[in-house]
């Protein structure tokens, strides 16, 4: 997930700015947060798609993009 992407998301649940750079307030923290979310997420289809093995490293992959 880009910051783009992640400012767009804080803007959407309205979290609140910083008055200096107007930025989503812990945006670091948002983007770890939301690189998590990913990995988590990435390893839960993995599992699901587990049965077809290069599917599976593929979605792991998606990680190391």
């Amino acid at each position: 997930m880009t910051k783009e992407e992640i400012i767009e998301i804080a803007n959407k649940v309205k979290l609140p700015h910083d008055y200096v750079n107007a930025e989503p307030m812990w945006l670091d923290k948002l983007e770890k947060f939301a690189k998590l979310v990913a990995e988590h997420e990435r390893e839960k289809c993995a599992k699901i798609a587990e049965w077809h093995k290069q599917m599976a490293f593929d979605i792991r992959a998606r990680g190391q993009e």
